[in-house]
């Protein structure tokens, strides 16, 4: 009875603990949704900073009459600025950016690694080595640059898996390791056949191997968004067993998850993305790689691979409006102003995560 007594107290206590639970399990759920919310918003606005603003200035009504296939009085240029320069280099860099950012997200969280993107491993500079190969033994241009890029691309993850791949597990430093000794070997191999290739050869390859929206078209737009037509759809439909790989190979398979096949989906979906992308605008460096960490900044301490492929649109439409409007000296490849806001983020994770170890 006095046991019975002395508990009686501390049930409204209990209860407002499960309340308290309760809330914060809400506002955790809540948190990712509403930051979601907020990154499309945020896209949708750098989208149209990029193809309303700049050197050229496109008032609303004038955009949404250029579209709709009008001529602008006293502006005869302002069809052929906005259609084919403005808005194609908003819509290639939103695809891209949606490619890259959500390819980094998923090789950071299928190698629960934080350096795991394609900027590191390698597979952004072995799409540079093919399409210098594509360029200095078959005389490749534009679209023959850009498939050779692919072929690199797909190459380098082929190579890394083989060389890597334990029975037990992928995940680990072994993985990385192999990819920085790749990526090293590409970027020596791309220099030594630039420097052997014809100097205007070498000249646009150079432009492409920095990353670059300047060949933004329509029918490249239609190629890549068609990509992520079909794979985006995918990653949506499997990601809740992508998600359990976090807790770990053992646990997750103890859950139901095919571990195996989920990882190897998912890494043939992330590479068709990065793939792609590469071959469209060349490797625009750090977008995959900051993408994620933001992302997981962002939401919370989670992975969200909806809000690490706003983000990575969100970068490389920004970054592209800079290169083109705001640095003094005329466009600059967008992949250069990636780099330089990506290289500090890349120190950063490294010290942090030195930090957490000691």
């Amino acid at each position: 009875m006095s046991t019975a007594i002395d508990q009686r107290p501390d049930a409204p206590a209990a209860e407002a603990v499960q309340r308290e639970v309760g809330f914060l399990r809400r506002r955790r759920s809540v948190r990712p949704v509403a930051m979601v919310i907020a990154l499309a918003i945020g896209l949708v606005g750098v989208f149209a900073i990029r193809v309303l603003l700049g050197t050229y200035t496109v008032a609303i009504p004038d955009f949404f009459s250029i579209l709709a296939g009008h001529s602008i009085p006293g502006a005869a240029g302002a069809k052929f600025i906005v259609l084919q320069d403005k808005l194609p280099h908003a819509v290639l860099g939103t695809l891209a950016g949606l490619a890259f950012g959500c390819s980094g997200a998923i090789f950071q969280l299928l190698l629960r690694n934080p350096l795991a993107s394609p900027d590191i491993i390698g597979i952004n500079t072995s799409a540079s080595l093919g399409a210098v190969v594509a360029v200095s033994m078959f005389g490749a241009a534009g679209t023959g640059m850009a498939t050779g890029g692919l072929i690199g691309a797909v190459a380098c993850v082929a190579v890394i898996f083989g060389l890597s791949a334990q029975r037990e597990s992928m995940v680990g430093n072994r993985f990385i390791l192999i990819g920085l000794g790749i990526s090293v070997l590409a970027v020596a191999l791309t220099n030594y056949l630039l420097s052997r290739v014809n100097i205007y050869k070498a000249a646009d390859a150079a432009i492409w191997l920095t990353g670059s929206l300047g060949s933004a078209s329509w029918q490249r737009i239609s190629v890549l968004g068609l990509v992520l037509v079909v794979v985006l759809p995918l990653i949506a439909l499997f990601s809740r067993n992508l998600h359990a790989l976090e807790v770990g190979d053992e646990m997750a398979s103890g859950l139901g998850v095919p571990v195996a096949s989920t990882r190897w989906l998912y890494v043939v979906l992330a590479v068709m993305l990065v793939a792609f992308a590469v071959a469209m605008t060349g490797p625009i460096t750090f977008v995959a790689f900051v993408s994620g960490p933001i992302a997981r900044k962002c939401v919370g301490g989670k992975h969200s691979l909806t809000a690490s492929a706003l983000i990575g649109a969100i970068i490389v439409v920004l970054a592209d409006f800079v290169a083109a409007n705001l640095i003094p000296g005329g466009r600059l490849p967008v992949g250069v102003v990636t780099g330089i806001v990506g290289a500090p983020i890349l120190l950063w994770l490294v010290a942090a995560a030195q930090k957490e170890r000691s």
